[in-house]
């Protein structure tokens, strides 16, 4: 016999190849789809970062202008009120009256050198006044906010306390309120925007280290020499320490 048998494939197998180069081309398609989508997404993070540095950079200029202006017509130049301010718990539990400690929690400062940022409003500062004693707070500087972010920034994803390792986790959660990268995060809580209230409950509590050099006395108002209460600036300084 001359002629050669061709082999017979059986139909199972047919089906199973063409099964198998269909699903290649479908994941090498969704493959192409994300590495075009992640450039776009890069290219617009820069873009964004960009022009935040261009804002803040402008503001500073202003600022500087309106400090010189002031200057030549033999006034001060008396800086507008801040909007943002940051607050650490410098105070464990004993002796705290019952109601003290439910402005702590609310305030979502359950540990000693936990740190959390807040919205200047009435009710803050009326709450702040009750808590007086146990924390220290004051107007944060767009590098104390930046360094914290970047350094200690946690985000709350599911319940679970997850570390800003990749933008994407920001953009999963913060995603529908345009915020998908840490330079929004940033923007949005240092201009205390309009979604600072869902940004700032996506932050974790800083959970910051013992100053370095200390404090100096804990028990007394930052105005009398201590620790506790309003200190305005000089928070920057105390951030610089506890980071």
């Amino acid at each position: 016999m001359g002629e050669e048998v061709k082999a017979i494939v059986p139909e199972s197998v047919l089906k199973k190849r063409k099964r198998s180069e269909e699903w290649e081309l479908a994941k090498k398609q969704e493959l192409e789809t994300l590495k075009k989508k992640n450039a776009e997404k890069r290219k617009l993070i820069f873009n964004r970062a960009k022009q935040y540095a261009k804002e803040y950079q402008e503001q500073e200029r202003e600022l500087i202008q309106l400090k010189r202006e002031a200057k030549l017509k033999g006034g001060f130049y008396v800086d507008p009120e801040a909007k943002l301010l940051f607050i650490v718990r410098i105070r464990g539990i004993n002796a705290m009256h019952p109601k003290t400690r439910k402005i702590l929690q609310l305030l979502r400062l359950r540990q000693i050198f936990n740190g959390v940022f807040l919205k200047v409003n009435k009710a803050t500062m009326n709450m702040l006044h009750r808590v007086e004693p146990y924390v220290t707070y004051g107007y944060p500087n767009l590098k104390s906010v930046r360094e914290l972010i970047y350094k200690r920034g946690y985000g709350k994803l599911n319940k679970q306390r997850v570390a800003l390792t990749d933008n994407s986790i920001i953009e999963q959660a913060l995603g529908k309120y345009g915020i998908v990268c840490m330079e929004d995060l940033i923007h949005e809580i240092m201009t205390v925007g309009p979604h600072f209230k869902e940004a700032n409950n996506f932050l974790w509590p800083f959970k910051l280290k013992a100053p370095l050099g200390g404090l100096k006395k804990k028990r007394n108002h930052y105005v009398e020499g201590g620790d506790a209460g309003n200190r305005e600036n000089y928070i920057n300084e105390l951030i610089r320490r506890m980071n």
